[in-house]
C-alpha cells in the first residue's frame, strides 16, 4: 500500500537507492528528450552549485566554526561543468539557468562559466543567487558576462542583527552591491529573506518598505529543514500566514492575477502596485506539483529535488569517458525517479544528507 500525503501524492521515501539504469529507465518513460518524471513534470530550471564555500556563517545554515569544504578535486572543473549545462540546454530542454552556491562569488572563472552558458543555442535565460559580499566590484562583469537579473540573501537592515544572524559584520557591502547589479542593468534585483522566531521577526514592514523605496522587489522564504546542525523545527519556522498577515498592517496586499507557472513564490501587489511583494512557502504551502527544477551539486551530482535523499553521480560519468548521450541518458533517468512531493509534513521525514550550502538553493 502506497502511504500518500494531505494532497494525495505519494509520499517521500527515505530509503537511499542505487541510481537508475538508463536503458531500463528509457523503456518506461517513453521517448520524450526531455527531464520528464511520472507525474508529468517536465524539468526545464537547472540549478546550479558552483561551490559548497561561504563567506558568511549563517545561524540557520552552518555553525560558526563553517563546515569540512568539498575538496578541489571533487569539484568539478570549468570545463566538465560547461559541458553539463551544455548537454542540459542542448539536449534535455532546460531554457533557466541559475548559478548558486555556497556563494557563487567565491567560484573562480564564474563570468567564464556564465559567458560560456549565455552563448549556447538555443540563449538560456541565466540568473545568479548571492549573499551580496564582494558582488559590488563584480556586478558590472557580470552582467557583462550575461547574467540578466540576481537574487540577494538579506535577512535584515539592521548592522548589529546583520552580524548576529550572518557572524559578519558585512551589511554596508551588501547594500552597496545590490546598488550596484541595479546600476548594472540586473534586474529585478529580488531580496529573499529568511525570517526567524526572536530574532528579525519584527522587521517584515520595515524590509518590504525599503524594498519598494528602493526598486527592488523582496521575496518571504519559509525557514526550510536545510541547516547543517539539523536544528530545524517546524513549530519554530515563521510561517507564510504570519508573514502575510504582519504585512498587511501596513501594506495594502492585492494577490497578483499573473499566471504563476512553476514560479515558487506567491506574489502580492503592494498597495496597487506595481511594486510587489513574494512569499515561498515550501513547507506550509508547497508547490511540488508544479515543480521544474534540476538541480547540479558542485561535485557534478544531480538532484531530482531539494530534499532528494538520493544522487546519480554525473562526474563519475565525464571523469569514465562517457558520450554526451550516455549523460543525457543517464540525467533523464534521474529524474524519471522524481518523487512526487518533498514530504516535510510526513512523520517519517529526514532531512537531506548535505546541508543548503552544499546541495544549492
Amino acid at each position: 500500500m502506497v502511504t500518500t500525503t494531505e494532497l494525495g501524492l505519494p509520499a517521500l521515501r527515505t530509503h537511499t537507492v542505487a541510481p537508475r539504469d538508463p536503458a531500463h529507465s528509457a523503456g518506461s518513460r517513453g521517448a520524450d528528450p526531455r527531464l520528464v518524471d511520472r507525474f508529468g513534470r517536465v524539468a526545464t530550471d537547472l540549478r546550479i552549485s558552483l561551490t559548497d564555500r561561504c563567506n558568511l556563517r549563517c545561524t540557520y545554515c552552518m555553525p560558526a566554526e563553517g563546515l569540512p569544504w568539498m575538496p578541489r578535486a571533487e569539484q568539478l572543473t570549468d570545463t566538465e561543468l560547461v559541458r553539463l549545462i551544455t548537454i542540459a540546454v542542448r539536449d534535455l530542454g532546460v531554457h533557466e539557468l541559475r548559478f548558486t552556491g555556497g556563494e557563487p562569488l567565491l567560484r573562480r572563472g564564474l563570468e567564464g562559466v556564465i559567458a560560456a552558458s549565455a552563448a549556447l543555442t538555443p540563449r538560456p535565460d541565466i540568473s545568479l543567487t548571492t549573499n551580496g559580499v564582494g558582488l559590488a566590484r563584480r556586478a558590472a562583469a557580470l552582467a557583462a558576462a550575461g547574467v540578466n537579473r540576481l537574487n540577494v540573501s538579506l535577512d535584515t537592515l539592521r548592522p548589529e542583527r546583520f552580524a548576529e544572524i550572518t557572524r559578519r559584520d558585512r551589511l554596508d557591502d551588501v547594500l552597496d552591491g545590490m546598488r550596484a547589479a541595479r546600476a548594472a542593468g540586473l534586474s529585478p534585483v529580488k531580496i529573499n529573506t529568511v525570517l526567524l522566531r526572536g530574532v528579525n521577526d519584527d522587521e517584515p514592514v520595515e524590509l518590504l518598505r525599503y524594498a519598494v523605496d528602493h526598486g527592488f522587489e523582496l521575496r518571504f522564504i519559509e525557514q526550510m529543514p536545510l541547516d547543517a546542525q539539523h536544528g530545524w523545527q517546524r513549530a519554530e519556522m515563521v510561517t507564510a500566514g504570519e508573514i502575510l498577515g504582519a504585512l498587511r498592517t501596513a501594506f495594502t496586499l492585492t494577490p497578483d492575477d499573473h499566471d504563476r507557472g512553476a514560479a515558487p513564490a506567491e506574489r502580492w501587489l503592494v498597495d496597487g502596485g506595481p511594486a510587489a511583494v513574494g512569499v515561498i512557502a515550501s513547507v506550509t504551502r508547497p508547490f511540488c506539483g508544479a515543480c521544474d527544477r534540476t538541480r547540479l551539486t558542485a561535485d557534478g551530482q544531480v538532484r531530482s529535488c531539494l530534499f532528494a535523499r538520493t544522487e546519480t553521480d554525473l562526474r563519475a560519468l565525464l571523469r569514465g569517458g562517457s558520450s554526451d548521450a550516455a549523460i543525457a541518458e543517464a540525467w533523464r533517468a534521474a529524474m524519471w525517479g522524481k518523487l512526487a512531493g518533498h514530504g516535510i509534513d510526513e512523520p517519517g521525514f529526514l532531512q537531506p544528507d548535505r546541508p543548503m550550502s552544499a546541495i544549492g538553493g
